[in-house]
């Protein structure tokens, strides 16, 4: 007895969080659009309103028609039926264009809180999730809950006032009648909601795996150039014949959940139509009803029949919409590592670098990745930053962005410690290249400022010159207005390199920070843009992480990790003059050879 109370009560307390979530999304995407509920709302009432008063205008047509009185009568009850009707048509097509406004309204809104929220969460959280498996999350699941949020609440209303309006009619008719159609009413909605609670389930795992299915999807697709080039097909569409044998059943049982909602409601109506018959019958065998109320019943019979079905309907949406909100809400509530500061300022100019006693693991529990670095940088000089893959290099990079924080000590520029800095403040202080450069489709002026209109055409033109670029500026059809193609596929990675810069320079950080950014540039124009980095970095901190001795020599410091440990640390030039250091080895025998 007590474990029943228990079950009973953890499935209200389910219950009752799920409506609350209901409210909660309602609440911050529907109830704001005041303006198109009004509307529907208006619409609404005067659809049900016609709905109801058509079949009397017909019972008095029939009714009429029996007697052999003028013929004027029926003329007039035949123009307003049809006048009624056309009324109808004309509220409905406006209905349906305020609902579908209503529901492209809300679920955009959705979508780019979803997509805000994404770009905020952290790396940890990206490197766990596929791109595809968002993209499904984010478009897949909000297309889920279309449905609920333009039209669920409003026509749900609305199917229980044309309800509730045809049982009064009834009632009005005749008590027995009233009587039966209420019980029919009852038992049709009862029958469906228990039909629906057992499908909510299927629904939620459908949901998850068809995710799954598409992230797999769009990881494989983004790296079919990799997959065919080492023979891995094979092993791709066995995975997708894989993911696909484990949704099949899944499917199976979430049709099979629709298909005893619909039959269930199909033998619902054939017993509604039945009991109506034999009231009808009854009372008509004793005079109590005309022909043309026992057809003003039928009527009412099967109009009740359309919200029944609609609200069923609307619980199989809702059913499906479950599963999507439970995705789409787990994905909101799924909060970042990484949060803003209280705001602290870092000064503009070169920044000075401050690691103190940094210990940093990917994993909580996991081996340090970095350990115990302590190193100083001042503002203006160039650190050279080097040591074997795997060795800590890049990860330092991602922690002055603070992609991630360390388990153990802090990170300071120009005294400030990062983590008391707003996130978009510390990153437009300190800018990184990579060698993967992300070339987005849009103008070339969207692709060097990345939207920020504060930067003017002059600037952006005066950096591409300092760049080098020209000679490709001239080539472009429509000048900045010019469309590049996403990935970057009309430019070549030179090209695509050197524009990496320019949008580090016009974002004019204190701190850069080159992440092997001259690997994928052939000679020429690695030599083209030396100089213009030479002036560039003339009033900036920079961290080059580089494979190169070449790209080092610009350092005024070198700084050498081995397993996420500081094995050498010093002025180049010291270094360099020391026989005994590693870096003086490296220029000796060759970077490579030591690394090795």
């Amino acid at each position: 007895m007590t474990e029943q109370s228990e079950t009973s009560k953890g499935s209200n307390k389910r219950r009752s969080k799920s409506l609350g979530h209901y409210r909660e999304m309602l609440s911050r995407y529907v109830f704001t659009q005041r303006k198109l509920l009004i509307w529907l709302a208006v619409l609404l009432l005067l659809s049900i309103a016609l709905q109801l008063v058509n079949p009397q205008v017909i019972r008095f047509f029939i009714d009429t028609a029996q007697g052999e009185g003028s013929l004027n009568a029926l003329y007039y009850a035949a123009a307003i039926f049809i006048g009624f009707s056309l009324i109808q048509q004309v509220i409905t097509v406006c209905a349906s264009y305020y609902s579908e406004n209503l529901g492209w309204t809300t679920t955009n809104r959705l979508r780019a809180d979803l997509v805000e929220h994404c770009l905020s969460l952290d790396m940890s959280f990206h490197k766990s999730n596929t791109s595809g498996t968002l993209i499904e999350r984010v478009d897949g699941d909000v297309n889920a809950l279309a449905n609920f949020f333009s039209s669920f609440m409003i026509h749900l209303l609305g199917n229980i006032l044309l309800m509730l309006g045809i049982i009064l009619l009834l009632f009005r008719e005749n008590i027995w009648i009233g009587t039966v159609m209420s019980l029919f009413v009852v038992g049709a909605v009862f029958v469906i909601q228990r039909i629906r609670k057992f499908t909510v389930p299927i629904w939620t795992k459908w949901r998850a795996q068809n995710a799954e299915l598409y992230g797999f999807i769009g990881e494989h697709l983004e790296g079919t150039e990799d997959t065919r080039a080492n023979g891995a097909a094979g092993y791709v569409m066995n995975r997708f014949y894989d993911l696909s044998r484990r949704m099949l059943p899944v499917r199976i049982r979430a049709f099979m959940g629709f298909g005893m909602m619909w039959g269930t409601t199909i033998l619902v109506f054939a017993l509604g139509n039945a009991a109506a018959f034999i009231v009808c019958a009854w009372l008509w065998k004793r005079g109590e009803l005309t022909i043309g109320s026992v057809y003003l019943v039928f009527y009412y019979t099967e109009l009740l029949a359309k919200p029944i079905e609609k609200i069923r309907t609307q619980l199989e949406d809702l059913q499906k919409a479950d599963a999507s909100l439970i995705r789409v809400l787990d994905l909101l509530g799924t909060k970042p590592k990484i949060t803003d500061g209280p705001g602290a300022l870092l000064p503009s100019g070169p920044l000075s670098v401050r690691f103190n006693r940094l210990t940093f693991a990917y994993e909580e529990d996991g081996e340090p990745t970095l350990r115990d670095l302590d190193i100083t940088l001042r503002p203006g000089q160039t650190l050279g930053l080097l040591g074997r893959t795997g060795s800590g290099k890049s990860t330092l990079a991602r922690l002055l962005l603070r992609f991630y924080d360390p388990q153990e000590g802090s990170i300071e520029l120009s005294g400030v410690d990062i983590r008391n800095c707003k996130l978009h403040e510390l990153r437009s202080g300190v800018a990184m290249v990579t060698q993967n450069i992300e070339i987005m489709e849009g103008t070339v002026r969207d692709n060097l400022t990345l939207f920020d209109d504060r930067i003017d055409d002059g600037k952006i033109l005066a950096v591409l010159k300092e760049l080098g670029l020209e000679e490709w500026y001239a080539s472009l059809p429509d000048g900045l207005d010019s469309i590049l193609s996403s990935g970057g596929g009309s430019l070549s990675a030179g090209e695509a390199q050197l524009l990496a810069f320019a949008r580090v320079f016009l974002s004019d950080p204190g701190l850069v920070i080159l992440d092997e950014a001259s690997s994928r540039l052939d000679p020429l124009t690695e030599n083209r843009i030396e100089a213009a980095i030479n002036r560039l970095l003339e009033e900036r901190t920079c961290i080059m992480i580089a494979h190169r001795l070449s790209t080092v020599q610009r350092a005024d410091q070198i700084l050498i990790l081995e397993s996420g440990r500081i094995v050498e640390n010093g002025s180049r030039a010291a270094l360099a003059g020391n026989p005994d250091s590693r870096f003086s080895r490296m220029l000796a025998v060759g970077l490579e050879e030591v690394l090795t």
